[in-house]
């Protein structure tokens, strides 16, 4: 990072920069010995008291005592990503919103609640794509009730990293008492790459529909009732993979939801006993080469910080990470 004019060391930033990006530098005494500084580049969330919070792509937030301040300056938004297709925030938020549509919802100013008796985050929390239509205080309290109500933990699902994403109001959930709980990554790739892979596709049977055999493979709920058939089978064009296997449940599964040029990939499960033999990757090319044929060009999944596995799965595919996005619960789990 360049901080330096004329060979110097400067602060170009102010508490009038919150909701910019930016890259500062400061001192640090918790640094190995010989070493005086450290970076950080994200949003500015908020500037007061002597501290400046900044929240990185990730969702991570960084407090700095501005007195350890010596050098920032406001960043362009980052950068579209080089690889896969063009996207944005909002089309991607909407695209996989319908893939993981709810039994009910209610509207609240820009922001769509949705419950789904409590089968998947995705289904069970509010979406925020713009303005509640009243303070943030109330919004947040009514989402509270509203979730009450339904016997449902209350959450709200944002999203960082991205031009367009969340960050402030990350930072507005956590300052009314809500704790991010889970955070995972939105990855975005070509679909034709994923549909050209060698694969043994023709061990891959798709259905519009699943069955129990399928359920008991997916294993992600409790007790399958109708709000998860219904969670399942929701998406402008819903196909569901399998590979049979040897006992009572496939070998692999997936389920892909085609939506105008998007197709979104998920549920992708393979037996432990069947792992390293291609079985993912089979799904894939199967699923892809399905949303190909209805139209569809342009590939989306979710996946997990953590799973370094599917990371590097999906990174040979050609998939490469869009933004982070969050669960925030308000109290304690």
């Amino acid at each position: 990072m360049e901080f330096t004019a004329g060979g110097r060391l400067e602060v170009r930033i102010t508490p009038a920069d919150v909701g910019k990006r930016v890259s500062v530098r400061c001192l640090s005494d918790a640094l190995a010995p010989g070493e005086k500084f450290t970076d950080t580049v994200g949003v500015l969330v908020s500037w007061n008291n002597g501290v400046m919070l900044i929240t990185r792509r990730n969702g991570e937030s960084v407090r700095i005592p501005d007195r350890t301040l010596v050098a920032g300056k406001v960043v362009p938004p980052a950068p579209a990503r080089r690889r896969g297709p063009a996207a944005s925030y909002e089309e991607l938020a909407r695209v996989s919103a319908r893939a993981w549509q709810p039994v009910e919802s209610e509207r609240l100013g820009q922001w769509e609640l949705r419950a789904a008796a409590g089968f998947t985050r995705r289904a069970n929390s509010a979406l925020p794509l713009g303005d509640p239509g009243r303070p943030l205080d109330e919004a947040l309290s009514y989402v509270r009730e509203w979730y009450a109500a339904r016997g449902l933990p209350p959450y709200v699902q944002t999203a960082t990293g991205a031009e367009g994403a969340q960050e402030l109001l990350c930072a507005g959930l956590e300052e009314h008492g809500w704790a991010r709980e889970v955070s995972a990554e939105l990855h975005i790739g070509g679909l034709a790459a994923v549909g050209d892979l060698t694969a043994d596709v023709e061990r891959v049977e798709l259905s519009r529909s699943f069955d129990d055999a399928w359920l008991r493979r997916y294993q992600r709920f409790g007790v399958p009732g109708p709000h998860v058939f219904k969670v399942l089978a929701s998406g402008p064009s819903v196909w569901f993979a399998s590979v049979p296997g040897s006992g009572d449940a496939p070998a692999a599964i997936g389920r892909c939801v085609v939506d105008g040029r998007w197709a979104g990939f998920m549920a992708v499960e393979v037996d432990p006993a069947h792992r390293r033999q291609g079985l993912a990757t089979a799904v894939m090319a199967a699923l892809s080469r399905q949303a190909l044929a209805e139209g569809a060009s342009a590939a989306w999944l979710q996946v997990e910080a953590a799973n370094d596995g599917a990371r590097a799965l999906y990174g040979g595919m050609g998939f490469t990470a869009h933004h982070a996005y969050h669960h925030y619960r308000y109290g304690s789990a």
